[in-house]
């Protein structure tokens, strides 16, 4: 026969639940400052007729396009990260200290695409780049690993949820890590974040087709 849960098991997992949400709602917080330093960094077109503005933003087009590339890859960072935590009703495991190293990647991240957005240099750039969301994407791999392995999750969880962040998260990383040797045989290193998860997700769909026929 089982006891009754006591005051302080019940106290215990409530602190645990409402550090679980604190950590998502600063995560969010530091993840929207990330974002704002990315439009921050922007440089202003500058010019006395429109021509003028016009060649401006022509001139400082790597920055503007550099800015879009982060904003996309740290909302895609976020979007995992709410899909994830949403199910997450306590902390353990090490995952609060693994949540601070993939904040701080996001927190390089305007750093980063200045880094990129600059002359001269190409494959250190890139490669700083790519490093930086190596690492983020490898913690946040990580992150995922402990809330499974600890049981730090709801009950309602889907059972698809961790396969799918494994699959989307690996195939980032494949990306990331496959255009560093890349960028030192050509600029269109680029390419390897759009085709590399193209290419293992139509790989995944025909392997799961197959095994269902």
């Amino acid at each position: 026969m089982t006891s009754a849960p006591s005051i302080e098991d019940t106290a215990g997992s409530e602190s645990r639940a409402i550090a679980a949400e604190r950590l998502t709602f600063f995560s969010d917080a530091v993840v929207a400052i990330a974002i704002t330093l990315l439009a921050l960094e922007l440089p202003l077109p500058e010019g006395a007729t429109s021509a003028e503005l016009l060649r401006s933003l022509g001139h400082h087009q790597s920055e503007y396009v550099s800015f879009l590339i982060s904003f996309i890859v740290i909302g895609g960072h976020w979007r995992a990260h709410h899909r994830l935590f949403n199910y997450v009703t306590t902390l353990g495991g090490g995952l609060a200290r693994l949540t601070f190293g993939w904040l701080l990647m996001q927190v390089v991240m305007p750093f980063a695409t200045k880094v990129i957005s600059e002359d001269g240099g190409f494959e250190f750039r890139f490669v700083f780049y790519a490093v930086v969301q190596v690492i983020a994407l490898t913690l946040f791999l990580l992150m995922a690993r402990q809330i499974k392995r600890n049981h730090l999750y709801r009950a309602d969880t889907p059972p698809e949820l961790f396969g799918t962040v494994y699959r989307g998260i690996g195939a980032m990383i494949a990306a990331f890590a496959l255009s560093i040797p890349v960028a030192f045989f050509t600029h269109w290193a680029y390419a390897c974040w759009i085709v590399v998860p193209l290419v293992i997700n139509l790989l995944s769909r025909f392997r799961r087709r197959t095994a269902a026929a």
